[in-house]
């Protein structure tokens, strides 16, 4: 099953439990909700959520992700990145696991994120 990821705050993901299906501001602005890979994740992290507090890191199943997904790089990069092109379905979350900084204000993978790619 592949798995990708994507970073939000806590409160965010509490917001829509109600609602059942996951928006953000990219999806009305660029069209896409902005996801990665397990490889990827970390360098998004530790660039645009230094020092942030209170996220978490949705692990979603590919395969049930209902609207299309696409590999893209919109910044002119070789690296594709996965985009979800609507509103996620909640049912495509198998997990949602905090996500805190170290004292540097660094990330690192949470050990039960890291054993679902072993």
């Amino acid at each position: 099953m592949p798995i990708i990821l994507h970073i939000t705050q806590e409160q965010a993901w509490s917001d829509v439990q109600a609602e059942g299906r996951y928006e953000t501001p990219s999806l009305h602005s660029q069209g896409f909700i902005h996801c990665s890979t397990n490889e990827q994740v970390l360098e998004v992290a530790n660039v645009l959520f230094k020092d942030q507090a209170g996220l978490v890191l949705l692990c979603i199943d590919r395969g049930k992700i209902v609207p299309e997904v696409r590999y893209e790089n919109c910044e002119g990069g070789d690296r594709l990145f996965p985009h979800i092109y609507g509103p996620l379905n909640l049912d495509a979350v198998l997990d949602v696991v905090p996500f805190t900084a170290d004292d540097d204000g660094l990330f690192q993978l949470p050990p039960t994120v890291r054993r679902m790619f072993e």
